[in-house]
C-alpha cells in the first residue's frame, strides 16, 4: 500500500488527468503510480492532499459517517463578527443542504509563501481557521459567504492528525506507518 501527502499548489486540479483544460495536474509533480486523491480541493485551493492506493483509507477520509476533522485556513476579505463566526459554528444552510456544525476562530497570518496569482482585496482581511467534519463541493467558500465574507485564499492546513508540517509547495512525502496508523483511528 502507497500513501502519500502532497502540498498542493494553486492552479492545480486534484486530479491527474486534465481532461483539455490545459491547467496543471498531478500528474505534473506526482509520479507514483495507482495513486488517488482522498478528497478534492479546487483548483483555486492550495494544501494538504492525500493520495493512496488504499480504497478503504479513501472511503475512511471522504465518508461523512466517519467525521474526519479537515482543517482549512481561509483569508476573508471583512470583518468577521462574533455573530457570523458563530453562525459558521452552529451550520448554515446553503442551496440544497445544512452544514453540520464546524469550528470557526480568528488566526495569526500563517506566514505562506505568496501565491502565484496575486490576491487583490478591496478592504479589511484577515485569517479564519474553519474546522469541518464534512466536505462538500466549495464548501468554506459558501460558508463564508453566507455570513457576509469573501474568501480569497483558501489553504487546507490538516486532515484529521495529519498536517503539511514544512513540507514545502509542490512537494510530497510518502506517510509513516505510524502515521497510517493514526489515520485508521
Amino acid at each position: 500500500m502507497t500513501t502519500l501527502i502532497f502540498n498542493k499548489p494553486y492552479g492545480v486540479l486534484s486530479q491527474f488527468t486534465d481532461e483539455g483544460t490545459g491547467h496543471p495536474t498531478l500528474k505534473d509533480f506526482i509520479l507514483v503510480p495507482n495513486v488517488y486523491a482522498a478528497g478534492r480541493l479546487d483548483r483555486d485551493s492550495e494544501g494538504l492532499l492525500l493520495l493512496t492506493d488504499d480504497g478503504g483509507l479513501i472511503k475512511r477520509m471522504t465518508d461523512p459517517q466517519h467525521h474526519v476533522e479537515k482543517t482549512y485556513w481561509a483569508l476573508v476579505e471583512g470583518d468577521p463578527t462574533p455573530e457570523a463566526l458563530a453562525r459558521l459554528e452552529s451550520g448554515i444552510q446553503l442551496k440544497d443542504y445544512f452544514t453540520r456544525p464546524a469550528k470557526a476562530r480568528l488566526i495569526a497570518d500563517p506566514r505562506l509563501p505568496p501565491r502565484p496569482k496575486p490576491l487583490t482585496p478591496h478592504g479589511p482581511t484577515c485569517w479564519l481557521e474553519i474546522k469541518l467534519r464534512e466536505g462538500k463541493k466549495r464548501q468554506v467558500r459558501h460558508m463564508t459567504a453566507a455570513v457576509g465574507l469573501f474568501t480569497l485564499r483558501l489553504v487546507r492546513a490538516a486532515i484529521g492528525p495529519l498536517t503539511l508540517g514544512d513540507l514545502q509547495v509542490g512537494e510530497w512525502r510518502e506517510l509513516t506507518s505510524a502515521e497510517i496508523r493514526n489515520l485508521r483511528l
